[in-house]
């Protein structure tokens, strides 16, 4: 989610007109949910990942039907409970053929649903969505399944929403200089924010509950902070391209699930990698 700077408040008491309160209290329950799954039964957790994929795969349908782009929902759904499941229990090759298989399987139900007009838009569309956010999302059952599985996906979540908090702060106190016209909120303060607040909640997660060297895990952090600003400037994109400002309205003081969800996703696979070749 992108940094706001200072401005009017519009409601919850937020000059930023963001309202603040309903999102720190959907923030803290998002949070009591995670760690609630995460360190009780893992397999709990991935059900609570699918449910919110799953929506937000339904607002990003639901966006692209906006400009009379059609994405078949069941097999992209489909896709994302057996992309879950095959790197959760059968590793990275049964993720890669779950995509494959599913991607062909949209091609194929593009062919008989609609005709032929609009076939390359709608069959890019869906395995697009395919992709983002299910299939990179899927690759949070591969950071869970070691041992210390649980730690490595809280590790990844907090350097992630640390990039959240730290953009939003800096964005707000000293947001002077724009730091891109995709996202005209942005600012290189917000962007300075998010670096230093990831890269000191890496370096003490990492160090605390993987005994790794802080230098590991500031690294991991300063990547996670770049790559969620690029998450979020991905789905500016998007959103600017289908015309809408949010891609929903589920989570108060947030906007939708993938809205919510856009840094995680573009975080995951480098997180993932450097934990894996680190630890």
């Amino acid at each position: 989610m992108e940094e706001r700077t200072a401005g009017t408040s519009s409601s919850g008491g937020s000059r930023t007109g963001r309202n603040l309160p309903a999102a720190i209290a959907v923030g803290v329950v998002l949070g009591a949910l995670v760690l609630g799954t995460v360190y009780t039964i893992k397999e709990l957790f991935l059900i609570v990942v699918v449910g919110a994929v799953g929506v937000g795969v339904l607002e990003l349908v639901k966006a692209f039907a906006t400009r009379d782009i059609r994405v078949p929902a069941v097999p992209v759904l489909a896709g994302l409970v057996a992309m879950q499941a095959g790197a959760y229990w059968g590793g990275p090759e049964w993720l890669l053929a779950s995509f494959a298989v599913f991607a062909f399987v949209l091609l194929i139900w593009r062919m008989f649903s609609d005709g032929t007009d609009g076939y390359v838009r709608d069959a890019s569309a869906s395995v697009f969505t395919l992709f983002y956010p299910a299939m990179l999302s899927a690759i949070v059952a591969l950071m869970l399944h070691p041992d210390d599985g649980n730690h490595r996906v809280l590790i990844f979540i907090a350097v992630t929403v640390a990039s959240d908090i730290g953009g939003y702060i800096a964005g707000v106190l000293f947001g002077r200089h724009q730091l891109t016209v995709i996202s005209p909120k942005k600012t290189w303060e917000g962007l300075a924010g998010s670096v230093v607040a990831c890269t000191a909640v890496g370096a003490w997660l990492v160090s605390w509950l993987l005994h790794g060297q802080i230098w590991q895990g500031a690294l991991i952090g300063a990547l996670a902070a770049l790559l969620a600003t690029v998450g979020d400037l991905v789905e500016s994109m998007i959103k600017r391209d289908l015309g809408i400002k949010d891609m929903g309205t589920i989570l108060p003081g947030h906007g939708g699930l993938m809205d919510r969800l856009d840094s995680l996703v573009t975080t995951l696979v480098p997180v993932w990698l450097l934990m894996t070749l680190f630890f």
